[in-house]
């Protein structure tokens, strides 16, 4: 018998070898024989990413509190959806993280230097949002990077962070909006 099974969409295996195969190794849930990544390279770089999106979410969250000025509350406003959002990606990759059958490392001793990002108070409204700005684009930076080394080794991933690299951008964005506003002279 045949190794693979012509179909109108190219080749898939045979499925009784589909069948034993999925079977072979059931408590791996979803890391199957197809998985091509190094599952532990992978790992590594996801509980970076978490710790990365740990210090912004406790960056963004300081800096709703202590926005202050004639502009703070809207800038408020966008620091605690940024705030939101980068615990939406937090809790995204420690999915995935256990998908792959890993442990997200939550572990607050090592934090910031797990992170890729610093954690950057800053001490008036336009330092906060420079201090943001700055670590969004550390965050497209390192998520450019871990999309182009999974390719297609791990398709799944890689969608993961493809959608987080999207919000990434939108924030470096709407913060470079919000700095030229804030202060003309660092437009462009």
């Amino acid at each position: 018998m045949s190794k693979t099974t012509p179909t109108t969409n190219g080749f898939l295996s045979d499925i009784k070898e589909l069948r034993l195969r999925a079977r072979k190794h059931i408590k791996q849930g979803s890391v199957t024989e197809g998985y091509k990544a190094q599952r532990d390279v992978v790992l590594r770089l996801l509980n970076e990413a978490l710790a990365t999106e740990i210090v912004c979410v406790l960056r963004y969250k300081r800096h709703y509190y202590m926005a202050q000025g004639i502009h703070a509350e809207p800038v408020a406003q966008e620091f605690l959806e940024h705030t939101n959002e980068e615990q939406a990606h937090a809790d995204q990759i420690a999915a995935r993280i256990t998908q792959l059958q890993g442990e997200p490392n939550f572990n607050p001793e090592g934090l910031t230097t797990r992170s890729h990002s610093e954690y950057k108070e800053g001490d008036s409204l336009i330092s906060m949002v420079e201090e943001d700005l700055v670590a969004e684009r550390i965050a497209i930076e390192s998520y450019s990077e871990m999309i182009r080394y999974l390719g297609e080794n791990d398709p799944t991933t890689r969608r993961m962070l493809e959608g987080i690299l999207a919000s990434e951008e939108e924030h470096a964005d709407d913060l470079a909006k919000i700095l030229t506003t804030l202060d003309p002279t660092k437009a462009g």
